[in-house]
């Protein structure tokens, strides 16, 4: 696995000390053993809302000073954090503490936070193991992804490896049913669905799964949505398909 590159330092904080806000995900992240949070900064309200540890640095601070502090006026809800990137997960060992009855969401080249965020909420919704990404091609850990995630970035584990394709051999290694969502696929997801252990793999919008990782799929599958829509945002497709994989397991 990658190692995470050093970044510069600006004035939103950096891929190495990322910066957080929201309450929700400063409280996930606050409650989260596993991870570091270097510094604080609150109003007044939100310092008697949060459980900050008395070993973190906190400063007071007005909203305008907590504008400057995040990138366009992000909406901060009077707190903002920073902190270090969680370890690395390795996928190994993410298989290897799998139920016999497990669902993992594979991401390729999903790229914006927002998306991403989102899909990590929704893993945790739905009780998926963890989400999986190239590291290569999906956002760091970032203020904008950790809001939309709504502190599920604490709690769903989050595998980067160097080779995808290589990830999707070690998954069918562990007996996890390879499904990838496209939607030129015959079969829908509801069909392809039955093994108790199942890794289900998004692309990103527009181009989709690459070829190289359709290849590496057991069975193509598509949402069975109308011709009102030429396709779902990927968040919206990992929600649902993350529904349809707990309602067939049950």
């Amino acid at each position: 696995m990658t190692r995470r590159k050093k970044s510069h330092q600006s004035s939103h904080g950096s891929a190495n000390r990322p910066r957080f806000w929201g309450r929700h995900a400063v409280a996930a992240a606050l409650d989260n053993p596993d991870r570091r949070v270097l510094k604080a900064w609150a109003t007044q309200e939100a310092t008697t809302l949060m459980n900050f540890p008395p070993e973190v640095v906190l400063t007071r601070a007005e909203v305008t000073d907590l504008a400057r502090l995040v990138p366009n006026d992000a909406p901060h809800q009077g707190v903002v954090i920073e902190v270090e990137p969680l370890e690395d997960i390795w996928l190994g060992d993410l298989l290897a503490e799998a139920d016999e009855k497990a669902t993992l969401l594979v991401l390729d080249q999903v790229t914006d936070p927002h998306n991403v965020g989102a899909i990590l909420r929704s893993a945790a919704a739905f009780g998926a193991i963890g989400i999986v990404t190239q590291d290569r091609h999906s956002p760091p850990e970032g203020g904008a992804l950790a809001k939309a995630a709504s502190g599920a970035l604490e709690r769903v584990p989050w595998v980067r490896v160097v080779n995808l394709a290589r990830a999707l051999d070690e998954m069918a290694e562990a007996g996890f049913w390879r499904i990838g969502l496209a939607g030129d696929a015959q079969s829908t997801l509801g069909e392809a669905l039955g093994p108790q252990r199942v890794a289900m793999v998004l692309g990103a919008e527009g181009p989709g799964m690459r070829q190289n990782i359709r290849e590496h799929c057991d069975a193509l599958a598509r949402l069975p949505i109308t011709d009102a829509v030429e396709s779902l945002n990927v968040s919206n497709a990992a929600a649902i398909a993350l529904y349809a994989a707990a309602e067939a397991g049950k």
